[in-house]
């Protein structure tokens, strides 16, 4: 008679959904924490690599920002080449290769020399960093989308898809919070000389245990044989030729929530701070409060769509932000409960979406190409979408023309709404091999 143990270690992935989702999830808030330390400590280490000059102060920092804009570039490509491996070879391993490029990128820039030591060769590391991330970035989200999703029961597919944006938002806590830890026990010079690296260095360690982690989950690509060696045949370009539809639709039901999830995550408080002169560490206080919000909220949202469905989610969401980003964003004041009520109010309208993006789009695609389906068209829409929204913000505001970003954002979702219509419901609807 075999073991309990040696029968357990060929359960299937289903049999045993948390260690997937522990797989996905850890190495999923690792990648955003390494993501997004950079910009939180770019203010400290700016000079050290792009020395000021007589133009101004800011030249440093300005330069520093650029190269966190050169990452965005990379993720399109990251999420192709990535996107190919998970497809041909097996999700797991490209899950460990996009942390495992994440942690190379963090550990470089954590023990990088300055411009002091070793002249313009400190911001070529630093540059070459930043693109082996934006490829990490890049290839994640298709990866870890049809990794949780096909590690998931037929009936959970909704509620294991929204595990992916709690791994991501804890990042961003993580990355805000051991910031904030550090420059509170260090004063001033030492951040400056040596304090920013330790960040770095830790999300270089960090990503050694996601990887073994990663290394303990089971593959859930079914075709193409990937663990005995075999690759799917596949081109890397088939998701277009083959299925157009699909992928423009992946396009279209990104549009609106790109640019209202860095909106309402990223920039809501430095938009109440220019428009109504909000406090800003009060507006920060009420952005955690609005992330635990959100967190509360997507699992519950990813759970109820196994048993109604994914499009009144859907609806609910992009309806939300069509007719409700104008007075939303109208009603702001320089209130506490103002701000509250419409950044929790716009966390709940995105956790609708976001609780079941991956879901939806994993039920577009057959196996062999479900990555570079995801990922591809989801990467290309955010950089193009998600990452200038706080720009277009601060640029209408600047010419007097505030209230036309928030007809900006209701126009892109009003799309996205159209592109939901067009679309079937797929929660009961069995993945395609």
């Amino acid at each position: 008679m075999k073991s309990k143990i040696a029968e357990e270690s060929h359960v299937p992935a289903v049999e045993r959904p948390y260690r997937q989702i522990a797989a996905a999830v850890v190495g999923n808030l690792i990648e955003w924490y390494d993501w997004y330390i950079y910009s939180l400590l770019a203010v400290y280490f700016a000079e050290q690599y792009f020395p000021s000059d007589s133009e101004g102060s800011l030249v440093p920092l300005l330069a520093a920002l650029g190269v966190f804009a050169v990452g965005f570039f990379m993720r399109p490509l990251g999420s192709l080449f990535l996107g190919r491996l998970g497809d041909r070879y097996g999700r797991k391993k490209a899950l460990q290769t996009t942390v495992s490029l994440m942690g190379v990128g963090s550990l470089l820039i954590g023990l990088s020399p300055t411009y002091a030591q070793i002249g313009l060769l400190a911001p070529v590391i630093l540059i070459a960093a930043r693109l082996l991330q934006g490829l990490s970035t890049g290839g994640e989200y298709g990866s870890a989308s049809a990794f949780l999703v096909e590690s998931a029961p037929p009936n959970r597919r909704g509620f294991f898809s929204s595990f992916f944006y709690l791994g991501a938002t804890a990042g961003n806590v993580a990355a805000v919070g051991s910031v904030a830890l550090l420059s509170g026990i260090l004063d001033q010079a030492a951040m400056e000389s040596w304090g920013w690296r330790v960040p770095f260095l830790i999300g270089a360690a960090a990503s050694l245990c996601a990887i073994w982690i990663r290394r303990s989950s089971v593959e859930t690509l079914t075709t193409g044989e990937a663990p005995s060696g075999s690759p799917a045949k596949s081109g890397m370009f088939d998701f277009v030729r083959q299925h157009p539809l699909q992928t423009l639709q992946v396009v279209g039901m990104q549009l609106g929530p790109s640019v209202a999830f860095y909106t309402w995550v990223v920039f809501l408080p430095t938009y109440a701070q220019i428009t109504v002169g909000f406090d800003r560490a009060e507006s920060i206080r009420i952005g955690l409060i609005s992330l635990i919000f959100f967190w509360a909220v997507v699992p519950i949202c990813g759970w109820a769509s196994d048993k109604v469905g994914r499009k009144p989610f859907l609806y609910a969401s992009s309806l939300a932000f069509t007719v409700g980003t104008v007075p939303l964003l109208g009603m702001l004041s320089n209130s506490f409960w103002s701000l509250l009520v419409v950044q929790c109010a716009g966390m709940a309208a995105l956790a609708c979406f976001a609780s079941i993006a991956s879901a939806v789009q994993a039920e577009l695609f057959p196996s062999r190409i479900r990555v570079l389906g995801i990922g591809f068209p989801y990467a290309l829409t955010v950089a193009i979408f998600g990452g200038t929204g706080p720009y277009i913000a601060t640029w209408l505001i600047d010419s007097g023309r505030t209230s036309l970003f928030s007809w900006y954002i209701a126009a892109l979702s009003a799309i996205t709404f159209l592109t939901f219509v067009s679309m079937p419901e797929t929660a009961r609807k069995p993945l395609e091999d």
